[in-house]
């Protein structure tokens, strides 16, 4: 549905216009018989005059049109939207014209705005369909190239993506009969005191007074203030803009804001500097005073620690000193008590010699033979005799013998010293059976004690002997002198003897 159409001899007629561009009526090209011959600029196919119900004059296309017609595939708002934009213009005292084509064909303009003077255009395209933003971007240079200003438009309810990447408006249809179209987005004020871009809402034709006079330019807009915001549906909502439709005035006040701003900045910058070198000052300084804080306990701890080594060192001195007078005494102490016990040892032997002195060679032959003809008699053990005469210190000089059995128990002594036996070495008497006592009796162990070279005895029950006389007081050997109440202690020491035991129990 083109609003234009090629004459054969006048031309371009522009159904917009009350002269149709070429000074002649609507009558004269509207029903009339024979009909003028028109063609539709874009596609040459030929058209004719038509009015619609509300009045809009336009051109149509014959039957079996060409499908690829632009000017034929553009919808109704797209037409209304080109009409209000030229009656913008005209009303703003300019010149305009609809479907205007370049010279080679790169371009076609919805609406050529012209002086009066022709030496300034501007191109208005109402863009509906959807369009990349490389395609945009190019149409816009080609405009540029040739000198012309271009102004999109869109109508759509949501801004589309190429909004702030040409020089475009988005306008909102009129709502009743009597409104008007109004610019809802792509029009914008700074605010020099809130330091932001706010969006404006003028009527269409205002706005196309204010872009063809240079009231309002396409201006871009510095990375600090690109967002935007806006209450949509009772809703805040965030817009981000990279360039607008705005006045001098505005472009001005965000290039004084930004100065401002990096005045600011500047000066922000310049007191964050000195306080980060302020508190770099206060923490050298806190540095330096911890520093000389733990040097001065440094110090103060090598002063304790020297008086406390000092302290040491003269008690480690007091203590070796007490250390090796108690080495020196004890030292005394054994070598006295060493030659004591020498001495007690000495004394012993000679007194144990004597004691041993008083048997004949022939008595001490006969002896131990008596002793083990004995206990085969009264308890029917053998004993060990031993080959040669050995008296033990621990037994009171005695010589002890032990029967053939496995433990080796320990049958008796012979011969112990009664001045010797008090003072001998061994376990301690555990019972007192009686001077006398001869038989069968129970004893327990005293401390475990280990004679110097004695085999260990065993622990079993037995009859106890008192043999310092070589034999039973009762039954003494032949020849041999009786006990004597002196010997009972030896038969104490005997009894209390934890190997004086056999295995008859």
């Amino acid at each position: 549905m083109p609003f234009t159409a090629l004459h054969p001899d006048l031309g371009r007629l522009d159904s917009t216009l009350p002269d149709l561009g070429r000074g002649m009526a609507w009558c004269q090209v509207h029903k009339v018989r024979p009909r003028v011959p028109l063609v539709c600029p874009e596609c040459a196919w030929g058209v004719h005059p038509k009015v619609s119900g509300s009045g809009v004059r336009f051109f149509c296309h014959d039957p079996n049109r060409p499908p690829s017609c632009e000017l034929s595939n553009e919808s109704w708002e797209h037409h209304m939207l080109k009409l209000e934009m030229a009656g913008a213009i005209r009303a703003a005292g300019w010149f305009a014209a609809l479907e205007v084509p370049a010279e080679d064909g790169s371009w076609r303009a919805d609406v050529m705005a012209s002086s009066s003077d022709g030496a300034v255009r501007m191109a208005w395209e109402a863009q509906l369909s959807p369009i990349t933003l490389d395609d945009i971007e190019a149409r816009t240079d080609r405009y540029a190239e040739e000198g012309i200003r271009v102004c999109w438009v869109y109508p759509g309810a949501r801004p589309p993506r190429w909004i702030s990447a040409v020089p475009a408006i988005r306008v909102r249809p009129p709502q009743g009969r009597e409104a008007a179209w109004v610019v809802d987005d792509g029009l914008a004020g700074f605010g020099y005191r809130a330091g932001r871009w706010e969006f404006r809402e003028e009527p269409l034709d205002r706005f196309v007074r204010w872009a063809l006079e240079g009231q309002v330019v396409p201006a871009g807009v510095l990375p600090r203030y690109r967002r935007v915001y806006r209450v949509v549906d009772g809703q805040q909502r965030r817009f981000t803009r990279d360039r607008w439709w705005t006045s001098q005035r505005s472009v001005t006040d965000q290039d004084r804001h930004e100065v401002m701003r990096q005045g600011q900045e500047a000066a922000q910058a310049e007191r964050e500097e000195a306080a980060a070198r302020r508190r770099e000052e206060l923490a050298e300084q806190e540095r330096a005073r911890r520093a000389a804080a733990e040097e001065r306990r440094r110090l103060e701890q090598e002063e304790r620690t020297r008086v406390f080594m000092k302290q040491m060192e003269a008690r480690w001195a007091e203590d070796n000193a007490r250390r090796e007078r108690e080495r020196v005494e004890r030292e005394a102490r054994l070598t006295r008590e060493q030659a004591e016990k020498e001495e007690r040892e000495r004394q012993a032997l000679q007194t144990a010699r004597a004691w041993w002195g008083r048997l004949s060679s022939k008595q001490q032959t006969e002896l131990f033979p008596a002793v083990a003809e004995y206990a085969w008699r009264t308890s029917s053990l053998r004993l060990d005799i031993p080959e040669e005469l050995k008296i033990w210190p621990q037994y009171a000089y005695g010589v002890p013998l032990f029967a053939r059995d496995r433990r080796r128990a320990l049958y008796g002594i012979v011969l112990p010293c009664p001045h010797l036996a008090a003072a001998a070495p061994g376990p301690q008497r555990r019972a007192d059976p009686g001077p006398e006592h001869h038989g069968r009796t129970r004893t327990r162990p005293g401390p475990p004690r280990k004679p110097d070279r004695a085999p260990r005895p065993a622990r079993t029950r037995t009859t106890h002997h008192g043999l310092n006389t070589c034999g039973s007081p009762q039954h003494p050997p032949a020849g041999l002198r009786p006990p004597t109440r002196r010997t009972s202690r030896l038969s104490d020491l005997t009894a209390a003897w934890p190997g004086h035991q056999n295995s008859r129990n």
